[in-house]
């Protein structure tokens, strides 16, 4: 594989990294079933053959090992265990019953919280300080080529569309006085037309004032025999 590639990732991190990422802790041990306190929260780093139990820790006494402990059904580890064998630079820690500790897989949250300016880079989780990363996973995803060169990408586009986007909208319109001027005399002929001039037979018809007929009276009638 040429540089840049999974291979070259994959050398980042110890090889026991992402197979305790992908377990699943706190489930009953299939060895030690009937025994109590059998759940499995134990990982060793040397065999890396999954989940064990504090019964299963008789196996790998000489072995680098691990405890799993739980917040909100999520999986963490005491900071003060997992730096011995990892750099978790830039992973948001947390105090939980008076320990540092690191959350190993991301959480999902539907929405950054009102005024939250640090966001996980990788799954957009609200984060304190200066912390890049909400979980030993998301470091693993975030600081990979192929993550970073996408990354990269979709800033590239943003910047590109930005830029049209400012072009486009920021040319300022050529306004033609002529035109808009002709739309406005079309829309007074149209909705306001002109009164036309009087003539002289329209001047008297105006003038002239219909009245009451009066007939002559009888009286003023003079008849001759």
């Amino acid at each position: 594989m040429g540089a840049g590639g999974p291979d070259e990732d994959d050398n980042r991190w110890p090889p026991w990294l992402k197979p305790l990422l992908r377990e699943h802790f706190f489930v009953q041990c299939k060895l030690h079933a009937d025994s109590h306190k059998s759940e499995c929260n134990m990982y060793c780093l040397d065999c890396m053959n999954g989940a064990l139990c504090s019964f299963c820790l008789a196996y790998h006494r000489d072995h680098r090992y691990i405890q799993i402990r739980r917040s909100s059904y999520h999986d963490v580890i005491r900071v003060s265990e997992i730096q011995k064998y990892l750099d978790i630079s830039g992973v948001q820690t947390y105090v939980i019953n008076s320990a540092k500790v690191v959350f190993l897989n991301e959480r999902p949250q539907p929405r950054p919280g009102k005024g939250v300016i640090n966001t996980c880079e990788v799954c957009d989780r609200s984060l304190v300080d200066s912390f890049r990363f909400c979980s030993l996973g998301c470091k693993i995803v975030g600081t990979s080529k192929n993550f970073q060169k996408k990354k990269r990408h979709l800033a590239m586009a943003s910047d590109s569309e930005d830029s049209y986007s400012s072009s486009s909208h920021g040319k300022p319109k050529k306004k033609n006085n002529n035109n808009k001027e002709n739309s406005s005399n079309n829309k007074d002929q149209s909705f306001s037309p002109s009164t036309p001039p009087p003539t002289s037979v329209n001047y008297r018809t105006a003038k002239r004032r219909k009245g009451i007929p009066h007939r002559a009276p009888m009286g003023g009638l003079i008849i001759e025999y």
